[in-house]
């Protein structure tokens, strides 16, 4: 970790205009839940609705599967996608920093940003539908923050790569983790969504039959893949950082 390169991160990750973006997926989320808990007061069958499968699957539909793949890309690809479009990263690499190092950070910063607005607002969002900070909200709470590390590295190794990293994080991320990935079987093993429902099954325990939560991972594969995408990532972002010429080629 390197504290200069986390500030400027930070700063250039959370300036006004792209806070406001980073604002609307979690708003729409907490906005989306509190008109659910509200009719719910105003129907027993909402009410009982939300007591079972339909808490869970509004977390999994929009908290899983649309909100942290899509912060995942803003923050990833944010933390280092501007200053190599703009040539700006050379001045950093001119530095004697270590290039893993720089990329650790970055990673480290994005996390930061998706816990802030994605885990923290779905495990809000948990407690607004359930009424409680119990086992659903912490489950998904956990399993948003596994799902978030695993997509930072995946789009800050991606924005390494390519210049066109936004286009095709967010074609993965709407077609393949929010379409393809929850829906078909066999892609379904190769989805970031389902090793985090992994993880959210087995801290729902009984609870997550009920509820109707199943992964298609088991979650001792769904930790291990999340880990070795996150690690793999985040090592391929800083050896790509280490043949990064000095200067730019635009």
């Amino acid at each position: 970790m390197n504290a200069t390169v986390a500030a400027l991160t930070s700063r250039s990750l959370l300036g006004r205009k792209r806070t406001l973006v980073l604002l609307l997926l979690p708003a729409a989320l907490l906005g989306l839940c509190t008109l659910a808990r509200v009719l719910a007061g105003l129907d027993p069958d909402i009410e009982q609705a939300l007591n079972g499968p339909l808490a869970a699957n509004l977390l999994t539909a929009f908290g899983i599967a649309i909100l942290m793949p899509l912060l995942g890309l803003i923050a990833g690809t944010g933390a280092i996608g501007p200053e190599i479009d703009e040539g700006s990263i050379v001045y950093l690499l001119a530095k004697p920093l270590n290039r893993y190092s720089i990329a650790i950070t970055k990673l480290v910063v994005a996390i930061g940003v998706v816990v802030l607005f994605g885990a923290l607002p779905i495990t809000v969002a948990g407690v607004v539908l359930t009424g409680e900070l119990g086992t659903v909200t912490l489950g998904y709470g956990v399993g948003a923050l596994a799902a978030g590390c695993a997509y930072s590295a995946v789009f800050l190794a991606l924005a390494v790569v390519t210049r066109n990293a936004v286009v095709i994080g967010l074609i993965y991320a709407l077609i393949w983790e929010s379409l393809v990935g929850g829906v078909v079987p066999g892609a379904q093993t190769l989805s970031i969504q389902q090793w985090s429902m992994a993880v959210v099954q087995e801290l729902l325990g009984d609870t997550a039959q009920r509820l109707s939560v199943e992964a298609a991972v088991g979650f001792g594969t769904g930790l291990a893949l999340l880990t070795l995408v996150t690690v793999t990532a985040a090592a391929y972002a800083g050896n790509r950082l280490q043949t990064l010429p000095l200067h730019d080629n635009s």
